[in-house]
């Protein structure tokens, strides 16, 4: 699945990343984004192993939620400047490529007939 895959690379990424943050945030700002990535993922992978479109969908709002803490979570860096700019612009960018693919999965699983 496309959008499980991208959440995995997000996931990686944010790992690698967040390598960098200070070290006062590791228990902070660092374990909540990473747990963040993680869940998007394993959400999605938990709905696809559910019986049934509804239950599915549960899981994959599930995880847009954690699209978005983790899209909050890269703001509250860049207004910190917690790290490089560079850094946290590519985090958006796969966080809103995620959010963008988990909405279209949702759109298309909505309209699908049972």
């Amino acid at each position: 699945m496309d959008v499980w895959q991208a959440a995995i690379e997000l996931a990686k990424d944010v790992y690698a990343r967040t390598k960098d943050y200070p070290r006062d945030e590791i228990f902070g700002l660092v374990s909540q984004m990473r747990r963040c990535a993680v869940s998007i993922a394993s959400n999605i992978a938990e709905g696809a192993a559910r019986n049934g479109k509804r239950e599915f969908l549960q899981f994959l709002y599930i995880a847009l939620g954690s699209v978005s803490e983790l899209d909050t979570q890269i703001e509250i860096s860049k207004a910190t400047r917690i790290t490089t700019e560079a850094t946290l612009d590519k985090l958006q960018r796969d966080t809103t490529r995620a959010k963008m693919m988990l909405l279209g999965l949702i759109r298309y699983l909505k309209n699908r007939k049972p």
